[in-house]
């Protein structure tokens, strides 16, 4: 699932493309696309003034108090591409522009991703007000997630996953952190110092940050930004996905370890298992 640089990837091109223009008709092409929509999905002449995000979320905030929030879920992609284009086989909803320029569509093979109209709250959409800031943002404070991640008393990964503490973290880039880190994902977070709390965090900005320049994570086609293209910083990939090849910095082999229905890299010498 895209964590938060493949969505921010996504929120930088439909800013360039998408701000300022009105729509000019809006088409539904499957129910489940707007499953979560409560009333019409009813767009059509509303201007679009920015794209924002947080977490694995993002919106496109409509002149009024509503904006378009969008999950891209497992296979969702937000493509911009010309109105003329042969319409894509797995294409939900379409936005067409009063301008007569390119589309925005909105393309899923699995359905599990899904697009609605909803009111903000603080400049938030409110079904994911409840959401923590992530660490880019300006409302992320270090402090209150130390004391916060410390009271947890669980594994360090489970609570970088939990979205109420800190949104935006997903499996692939806890586990980079918490290499980075040298932090075993099982580790107690009451155990953690504030320090260590606060390299930890400096390694979630630094992993994340850098997958950002790459254009994110790609494994296959599904994960894309607005023009269509791949990123690659699986290429960059430390821990996750490794296993059993040598860790860059001193030779063990990466360990694949069961966590919460999903896996785990981590490795045995540079992040010791606590006891």
């Amino acid at each position: 699932m895209p964590e938060l640089p493949e969505v921010e990837v996504v929120r930088r091109g439909l800013a360039d493309w998408v701000t300022g223009r009105t729509i000019g008709a809006a088409e539904v092409l499957h129910p489940r696309a707007v499953r979560r929509q409560i009333g019409p999905f009813l767009v059509t002449g509303r201007t679009i003034t920015s794209a924002e995000r947080r977490g694995k979320y993002l919106w496109l905030p409509l002149d009024g108090e509503e904006a378009i929030l969008a999950h891209l879920g497992m296979s969702g992609q937000l493509l911009v591409v010309s109105p003329d284009s042969v319409l894509e086989k797995h294409l939900r909803v379409r936005l067409a522009f009063a301008d007569g320029g390119n589309d925005l569509r909105f393309v899923d093979q699995r359905t599990f991703g899904h697009v609605m109209l909803t009111s903000l709250v603080n400049g938030v959409p409110e079904p994911i007000a409840h959401i923590a800031p992530d660490p880019f943002e300006a409302a992320f404070d270090d402090d209150v997630f130390a004391r916060r991640l410390r009271a947890r008393r669980t594994e360090i990964k489970r609570a970088l996953l939990d979205q109420s503490l800190i949104s935006g973290v997903g499996n692939i880039y806890a586990d980079e952190a918490l290499w980075l880190a040298r932090l075993h994902w099982s580790r107690s977070t009451e155990t953690l110092t504030k320090p260590k709390i606060a390299e930890l965090l400096a390694a979630v900005r630094q992993v994340m940050g850098a997958a950002l320049l790459q254009g994110g994570t790609s494994f296959d086609s599904l994960y894309v930004n607005v023009n269509g293209e791949s990123g690659y910083f699986d290429r960059s990939l430390e821990a996750y996905g490794r296993r059993d090849q040598p860790c860059s910095r001193c030779g063990t082999p990466i360990r694949r370890e069961a966590f919460m229905n999903r896996s785990s890299f981590s490795c045995p010498r540079c992040q010791r298992k606590p006891r």
